[in-house]
């Protein structure tokens, strides 16, 4: 059990919402003061490839990083053509 005190000038009243436990909720975050970072379509591709296989059930092996790093440097369009194979062959497997 939490003690409560009354608010004084030395500890102000928050006005942000509270949830059931009495702790104060984040407050969005503000997209004017986000960090510009560009990140390159190879290290998405790669992330999104790794994802999808493990969304899949499908466990990259050790040596199948190598395979992995050329496949995202392939072109989008063939990146495409891969995520729509291992989503249609996912979902027949369900």
């Amino acid at each position: 059990m939490h003690p409560t005190t009354v608010p004084t000038a030395a500890a102000p009243m928050h006005s942000r919402s509270r949830d059931t436990r009495g702790d104060f909720l984040l407050q969005p975050p503000d997209p004017a003061r986000r960090v510009p970072c560009r990140v390159d379509p190879v290290d998405l591709r790669r992330l999104d490839l790794l994802a999808l296989l493990t969304a899949a059930g499908i466990a990259p092996s050790a040596g199948d990083r190598a395979a992995i790093e050329q496949l995202s440097v392939l072109p989008g369009s063939v990146h495409t053509a891969l995520h729509r194979w291992l989503e249609q062959a996912y979902m027949f497997c369900r």
